[in-house]
């Protein structure tokens, strides 16, 4: 399964390129995709919880206090369920968020969510493994996906840039159903850099992707 790596997403600039005419101008104003996996899953989705519905000053604030809550160290899924809601609440989090971290917390401990199996995962299985914890649904798995695992054939339909972008870029009179985006998507052969077109779309409309 292929990953972001520099060689993969030449291959993917010049296969979009050649595909798709309305997106050729922006790679080669924008250059290489910039996406960079790295291996900290279970960082990289307490972070998203954490920044869900808030400002990025706002969420990095948090997730400040939240390392000084322990000392200035991450912690591990055992150290986390042994900070009750009322701790978490009064460094900023919600109660919601608090209850969505012990249960990430919980599916690690008991083995439901098991990240060394991620690498020879499809995306699908990955998706089912992580919708399971509350609070975490498929919009943030495919950000988890594209920016985390590097996933490159991730399409995130329900994302508010990549459909602001399409309508924008394609000339659409409405933001699109995701049934359109996919339509948009196998019209101009996406496949099977999905994720590397999502990050141009982005680009499109000057916005940073949120990386999780």
């Amino acid at each position: 399964m292929q990953l972001a790596s520099p060689q993969n997403l030449q291959l993917a600039a010049d296969h979009l390129s050649s595909n798709d005419p309305r997106l050729a101008p922006i790679i080669a104003h924008a250059g290489l995709a910039r996406l960079a996996p790295h291996t900290d899953y279970y960082g990289a989705l307490v972070s998203s919880i954490v920044s869900q519905q808030l400002s990025v000053k706002a969420a990095a604030a948090i997730q400040k206090r939240f390392l000084e809550l322990f000392a200035g160290t991450f912690p591990t899924p055992e150290l986390l369920i042994t900070v009750d809601a009322e701790q978490l609440r009064s460094i900023g989090f919600s109660y919601a968020k608090a209850r969505y971290i012990h249960d990430l917390a919980k599916h690690i401990i008991d083995g439901r969510i098991s990240f060394d199996r991620i690498p020879e995962q499809s995306n699908e299985q990955i998706i089912a493994q992580l919708t399971d914890v509350t609070g975490i649904g498929e919009w943030t798995v495919h950000m988890f996906l594209l920016f985390c695992v590097g996933r490159l054939d991730i399409l995130p339909v329900g994302d508010l840039g990549i459909k602001n972008g399409i309508k924008e870029l394609y000339g659409l009179d409405a933001v699109p159903t995701p049934a359109e985006i996919r339509d948009i998507a196998n019209k101009y052969g996406w496949a099977p850099y999905q994720s590397v077109a999502s990050w141009y779309i982005w680009r499109s409309l000057d916005n940073k992707p949120i990386v999780t």
